[in-house]
């Protein structure tokens, strides 16, 4: 196999995305996929097929890379920090990664930091709930995502399925926000850090379904401070690579740090055509500790829409009728079966009026979903 620039570990569509501004960077990859025909491995030739939690298959696929990235947050830390003592760069490392892995880790650190968060505290038992007060968020300190992992309790009862999961649980105060912002950064191990335009981030169950960037009517000294705290947050914690960072915008024009992720992000994937620097190639920039490429917007408006699973399980056929409806709509799928819910693909649609450019970008993925 040729040696490789960098390895990234996990196949999903994060690490497909990768694969573009890598060839446009002369950059060769290896990836550890999951499976041998999933998301990324269908774009990316030097795959290796294993278990990221199996340290085996992890040293297979760094043998001879210099750098280490992630589609995803999931690798143990004590493989991380071996991966590290063996002399390949883990970028995130794995002691900012942990405060993407571990909620109750990250709360704790943000607290020590002064940053903006919900109330919360660390349950163990049903009373630790009671006393905390409802109405509550409970969540899993390690390993949800999309609305997994995550329950909102108003009385005990509801917190039953939360306490059958055995797993570690930390409370948060339910928010009264009036959205949810993205505010997103590239930071290198050189300390150069680029901000991207903060975005509102529109959820249904749990799920980010569009975003709009920039954010409308986001007042400009709400705007600076989220981008202050994000590239706050980036510093403090050492992260290289994106970081994102969610945060509710609350009904009385507060900010609240709500998670963070240290990966392209799917808050950011605006950028691949709404940016002048993908969030991809910046990550790729980053992690290799090359000089930042530009974030600035190319229009003034752009939308992202998820694709979500649903009636049409043929997207590569439907792709000939959304384009043929939507030219000027730019379509990204992931190579993913259909089934519903599940993200698939994500269309994107930029221009100088946000009501036209929701009305096409929504369009178009409809006709994705239910044809």
């Amino acid at each position: 196999m040729t040696t490789p620039d960098l390895a990234v570990i996990g196949g999903g569509q994060l690490a497909r995305m990768m694969q573009p501004p890598a060839i446009a960077l002369g950059l060769r990859i290896r990836l550890l996929a999951e499976g041998p025909d999933v998301s990324a491995a269908q774009v990316i030739p030097d795959h290796v097929v294993g278990d990221h939690t199996v340290l085996a298959d992890l040293r297979a696929v760094v043998a001879d890379a210099p750098v280490v990235t992630f589609d995803h947050e999931h690798v143990p830390p004590e493989h991380l920090r071996t991966l590290d003592a063996e002399g390949h760069a883990c970028r995130p490392g794995p002691h900012a990664l942990l405060y993407a892995q571990d909620k109750a880790a990250m709360r704790s650190r943000l607290t020590e930091l002064g940053v903006p968060c919900p109330r919360h505290a660390p349950i163990a038992t049903p009373a630790d709930l009671e006393e905390f007060g409802y109405p509550a968020v409970l969540k899993t300190t390690r390993g949800g995502y999309d609305g997994k992992g995550v329950w909102v309790v108003r009385s005990a009862s509801d917190a039953d399925e939360a306490f059958a999961a055995d797993r570690p649980l930390l409370a948060e105060e339910l928010v009264d926000f009036r959205r949810e912002l993205s505010a997103l950064v590239a930071r290198n191990p050189s300390g150069e850090v680029r901000s991207y335009a903060v975005v509102e981030s529109r959820q249904v169950d749990g799920v980010c379904a569009e975003v709009v960037a920039p954010a409308p009517d986001l007042d400009p000294s709400l705007a600076a401070e989220a981008r202050s705290l994000a590239e706050r947050i980036a510093t403090e914690l050492d992260v290289t690579g994106i970081l994102a960072v969610e945060l509710f915008e609350t009904a009385d024009g507060r900010l609240l740090v709500n998670e963070l992720a240290m990966r392209p992000h799917n808050t950011g994937h605006w950028s691949i055509d709404g940016a002048e620097t993908s969030q991809f190639e910046n990550h790729l920039r980053s992690v290799l500790d090359l000089p930042l490429g530009c974030t600035h917007a190319r229009a003034p408006w752009t939308v992202m829409v998820n694709v979500l699973g649903g009636r049409v399980t043929d997207l590569e056929a439907q792709r000939t009728v959304v384009l043929a409806a939507e030219p000027d709509v730019k379509v990204h799928l992931y190579g993913k079966s259909v089934k519903a819910g599940r993200k698939v693909g994500h269309v994107t649609a930029f221009g100088d009026d946000l009501d036209d450019v929701l009305a096409r970008a929504r369009h178009a993925a409809e006709l994705f979903t239910t044809g």
